[in-house]
Protein backbone atom coordinates (compact mmCIF):
# COMPACT_ATOMS: atom_id res chain seq x y z
CA UNK A 1 0.00 0.00 0.00
CA UNK A 2 1.64 3.43 -1.05
CA UNK A 3 1.91 6.06 1.70
CA UNK A 4 -1.02 7.67 -0.27
CA UNK A 5 -3.35 5.48 -0.06
CA UNK A 6 -2.87 4.69 3.59
CA UNK A 7 -5.50 5.23 5.76
CA UNK A 8 -5.62 8.02 7.89
CA UNK A 9 -5.29 7.60 11.54
CA UNK A 10 -7.67 9.80 13.64
CA UNK A 11 -6.27 11.84 15.94
CA UNK A 12 -9.03 11.21 18.63
CA UNK A 13 -11.16 7.72 19.73
CA UNK A 14 -13.71 9.53 21.30
CA UNK A 15 -16.95 9.03 19.44
CA UNK A 16 -19.24 12.00 21.87
CA UNK A 17 -19.45 14.00 24.78
CA UNK A 18 -21.93 14.84 27.19
CA UNK A 19 -21.83 18.23 29.27
CA UNK A 20 -23.58 19.25 32.09
CA UNK A 21 -25.29 22.72 32.19
CA UNK A 22 -25.27 24.67 35.43
CA UNK A 23 -21.23 25.29 36.83
CA UNK A 24 -20.23 23.75 33.68
CA UNK A 25 -20.79 25.99 30.49
CA UNK A 26 -23.35 28.72 32.28
CA UNK A 27 -22.52 30.59 35.93
CA UNK A 28 -26.18 30.18 36.88
CA UNK A 29 -26.12 31.22 40.06
CA UNK A 30 -27.99 35.09 40.06
CA UNK A 31 -30.24 32.83 38.55
CA UNK A 32 -31.21 30.76 41.25
CA UNK A 33 -30.92 33.80 43.56
CA UNK A 34 -33.13 35.97 42.23
CA UNK A 35 -35.49 33.10 41.63
CA UNK A 36 -35.19 31.57 44.70
CA UNK A 37 -35.23 34.67 46.70
CA UNK A 38 -38.60 35.89 45.14
CA UNK A 39 -40.27 32.46 45.91
CA UNK A 40 -39.66 32.77 49.72
CA UNK A 41 -40.55 36.24 49.96
CA UNK A 42 -43.79 35.22 47.95
CA UNK A 43 -44.37 32.87 50.59
CA UNK A 44 -43.53 35.18 53.87
CA UNK A 45 -39.86 33.27 54.78
CA UNK A 46 -36.59 34.50 54.99
CA UNK A 47 -34.14 34.79 52.00
CA UNK A 48 -31.05 32.73 51.40
CA UNK A 49 -27.57 33.67 50.67
CA UNK A 50 -25.76 33.04 47.82
CA UNK A 51 -22.99 30.62 49.20
CA UNK A 52 -25.87 28.13 50.83
CA UNK A 53 -27.07 28.29 47.50
CA UNK A 54 -23.88 27.35 45.44
CA UNK A 55 -23.06 24.44 48.40
CA UNK A 56 -26.62 22.94 47.57
CA UNK A 57 -27.31 23.39 43.75
CA UNK A 58 -26.51 20.50 41.43
CA UNK A 59 -28.79 17.78 42.72
CA UNK A 60 -32.23 19.11 41.01
CA UNK A 61 -34.94 21.46 42.16
CA UNK A 62 -36.40 19.23 44.54
CA UNK A 63 -33.37 19.03 46.12
CA UNK A 64 -32.46 22.65 46.04
CA UNK A 65 -36.47 23.54 47.33
CA UNK A 66 -36.17 21.06 50.15
CA UNK A 67 -33.08 21.92 51.48
CA UNK A 68 -33.74 25.65 51.78
CA UNK A 69 -36.82 24.78 53.54
CA UNK A 70 -35.29 22.92 56.01
CA UNK A 71 -32.35 25.43 56.42
CA UNK A 72 -34.55 28.46 57.01
CA UNK A 73 -36.29 26.36 60.08
CA UNK A 74 -39.91 26.42 57.73
CA UNK A 75 -41.94 23.77 57.58
CA UNK A 76 -42.01 20.77 55.11
CA UNK A 77 -45.20 21.19 54.44
CA UNK A 78 -44.36 24.89 52.51
CA UNK A 79 -42.60 22.60 49.82
CA UNK A 80 -45.33 22.54 47.03
CA UNK A 81 -46.34 25.88 47.55
CA UNK A 82 -42.67 27.13 47.20
CA UNK A 83 -42.24 24.71 44.17
CA UNK A 84 -44.97 26.54 41.83
CA UNK A 85 -43.49 29.72 43.13
CA UNK A 86 -40.30 28.62 42.31
CA UNK A 87 -41.27 27.48 39.04
CA UNK A 88 -42.87 30.77 37.92
CA UNK A 89 -40.52 33.04 39.24
CA UNK A 90 -37.31 30.92 37.47
CA UNK A 91 -39.11 30.58 33.98
CA UNK A 92 -39.42 34.82 33.98
CA UNK A 93 -36.09 35.48 35.05
CA UNK A 94 -34.27 32.41 33.31
CA UNK A 95 -30.46 33.88 32.07
CA UNK A 96 -31.06 37.09 33.19
CA UNK A 97 -28.58 37.00 35.79
CA UNK A 98 -26.39 34.23 34.60
CA UNK A 99 -23.24 34.16 32.02
CA UNK A 100 -21.55 31.56 29.65
CA UNK A 101 -18.29 30.95 31.04
CA UNK A 102 -14.94 32.12 29.31
CA UNK A 103 -14.04 29.81 27.11
CA UNK A 104 -17.46 27.56 26.48
CA UNK A 105 -18.01 28.51 23.46
CA UNK A 106 -14.74 28.05 22.08
CA UNK A 107 -14.51 24.57 24.20
CA UNK A 108 -17.81 23.26 22.44
CA UNK A 109 -16.60 24.40 18.97
CA UNK A 110 -13.65 22.73 18.91
CA UNK A 111 -15.38 19.30 20.14
CA UNK A 112 -17.82 19.96 17.51
CA UNK A 113 -15.41 20.12 15.19
CA UNK A 114 -13.51 17.18 16.00
CA UNK A 115 -16.52 15.17 15.31
CA UNK A 116 -18.25 14.30 18.21
CA UNK A 117 -21.61 13.96 18.84
CA UNK A 118 -22.84 16.37 21.71
CA UNK A 119 -25.58 16.06 24.07
CA UNK A 120 -26.22 18.20 27.10
CA UNK A 121 -27.35 16.29 30.70
CA UNK A 122 -28.38 18.15 33.56
CA UNK A 123 -30.25 18.32 36.68
CA UNK A 124 -31.91 20.63 36.05
CA UNK A 125 -35.72 20.98 34.31
CA UNK A 126 -36.16 20.45 31.38
CA UNK A 127 -38.38 23.79 30.64
CA UNK A 128 -35.34 25.79 32.84
CA UNK A 129 -32.51 24.16 30.15
CA UNK A 130 -34.07 24.69 26.80
CA UNK A 131 -34.60 28.27 26.65
CA UNK A 132 -31.49 28.70 28.92
CA UNK A 133 -29.45 27.25 26.02
CA UNK A 134 -31.02 29.02 23.37
CA UNK A 135 -30.31 32.52 25.47
CA UNK A 136 -26.72 32.31 25.99
CA UNK A 137 -26.63 30.98 22.12
CA UNK A 138 -25.35 27.33 23.13
CA UNK A 139 -28.56 25.15 22.21
CA UNK A 140 -27.15 24.88 18.44
CA UNK A 141 -24.35 22.77 19.49
CA UNK A 142 -26.06 19.73 20.92
CA UNK A 143 -28.24 17.38 19.69
CA UNK A 144 -29.90 16.22 22.43
CA UNK A 145 -30.31 18.08 25.81
CA UNK A 146 -32.20 16.05 28.97
CA UNK A 147 -32.99 17.88 32.06
CA UNK A 148 -33.14 16.12 35.40
CA UNK A 149 -37.26 15.36 34.89
CA UNK A 150 -35.81 13.40 31.56
CA UNK A 151 -35.55 10.42 33.01
CA UNK A 152 -36.40 7.83 36.02
CA UNK A 153 -33.33 9.17 38.42
CA UNK A 154 -31.08 12.15 38.25
CA UNK A 155 -27.18 12.40 38.48
CA UNK A 156 -25.40 11.00 40.71
CA UNK A 157 -27.54 7.89 39.03
CA UNK A 158 -25.89 6.41 36.02
CA UNK A 159 -29.05 6.20 34.36
CA UNK A 160 -28.80 9.03 32.99
CA UNK A 161 -25.49 9.10 31.39
CA UNK A 162 -26.49 5.56 29.73
CA UNK A 163 -29.51 6.69 28.05
CA UNK A 164 -27.84 9.86 26.81
CA UNK A 165 -25.11 7.53 25.39
CA UNK A 166 -28.01 5.94 23.51
CA UNK A 167 -29.58 8.11 22.22
CA UNK A 168 -25.79 9.45 20.54
CA UNK A 169 -25.48 6.40 19.34
CA UNK A 170 -22.15 6.15 21.44
CA UNK A 171 -20.11 3.56 23.65
CA UNK A 172 -19.96 4.89 27.38
CA UNK A 173 -16.11 4.01 27.26
CA UNK A 174 -15.67 6.49 23.90
CA UNK A 175 -17.75 9.44 25.35
CA UNK A 176 -16.48 11.96 27.46
CA UNK A 177 -18.89 13.17 30.65
CA UNK A 178 -17.85 17.20 31.46
CA UNK A 179 -19.35 18.34 34.57
CA UNK A 180 -18.53 20.53 37.59
CA UNK A 181 -19.18 17.87 40.87
CA UNK A 182 -19.21 14.95 41.99
CA UNK A 183 -22.56 14.40 41.24
CA UNK A 184 -21.05 14.38 37.32
CA UNK A 185 -17.96 12.28 38.24
CA UNK A 186 -19.90 9.52 40.35
CA UNK A 187 -22.71 9.04 37.44
CA UNK A 188 -20.16 8.80 34.76
CA UNK A 189 -18.13 6.18 36.76
CA UNK A 190 -20.79 3.93 36.95
CA UNK A 191 -22.30 4.13 33.64
CA UNK A 192 -18.59 3.51 32.39
CA UNK A 193 -17.60 7.07 31.20
CA UNK A 194 -14.55 9.15 31.42
CA UNK A 195 -14.96 12.35 33.36
CA UNK A 196 -13.37 15.97 33.41
CA UNK A 197 -14.66 18.68 35.77
CA UNK A 198 -14.11 22.37 35.53
CA UNK A 199 -12.27 23.45 38.62
CA UNK A 200 -14.58 26.88 38.65
CA UNK A 201 -17.99 25.07 39.31
CA UNK A 202 -20.59 24.15 42.44
CA UNK A 203 -19.33 20.96 43.90
CA UNK A 204 -20.58 21.50 47.08
CA UNK A 205 -18.20 23.03 48.63
CA UNK A 206 -15.07 20.51 47.80
CA UNK A 207 -12.43 20.72 45.21
CA UNK A 208 -13.40 18.86 42.18
CA UNK A 209 -9.99 17.00 42.68
CA UNK A 210 -11.58 15.03 45.01
CA UNK A 211 -14.29 13.77 43.17
CA UNK A 212 -11.34 12.36 41.05
CA UNK A 213 -11.75 12.65 38.03
CA UNK A 214 -9.47 12.00 34.59
CA UNK A 215 -8.68 15.72 34.32
CA UNK A 216 -9.49 19.19 35.96
CA UNK A 217 -9.99 21.82 33.60
CA UNK A 218 -9.82 25.78 34.28
CA UNK A 219 -11.41 26.36 31.07
CA UNK A 220 -13.49 24.22 28.69
CA UNK A 221 -11.06 24.96 25.64
CA UNK A 222 -8.46 23.79 27.67
CA UNK A 223 -9.45 20.34 26.60
CA UNK A 224 -6.96 17.90 24.79
CA UNK A 225 -8.92 14.88 23.38
CA UNK A 226 -5.31 13.61 22.33
CA UNK A 227 -4.08 13.70 26.19
CA UNK A 228 -7.38 11.55 27.42
CA UNK A 229 -7.13 7.47 27.49
CA UNK A 230 -10.99 6.11 27.10
CA UNK A 231 -11.79 3.49 29.57
CA UNK A 232 -10.37 0.54 28.65
CA UNK A 233 -8.77 2.11 25.54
Amino acid sequence: MSPESAPLTPPHPWQAAIVDLDGTMVDTLGDFELALNRSLAELDLPPVDRAFIEHTVGKGSAHLLRSTLAHVQADAQHYEALWAAYQRHYLAINGQASAVYPGVMEGLARLREAGLRLACLTNKPTAFAKPLLQAKGLDGFFSHVFGGDAFERTKPDPLPLRKTCEALGSTPAFTLMVGDSSNDARAARAAGCPVVLMAYGYNHGEPPESARPDAVLARLDDLDLRALRPHGG
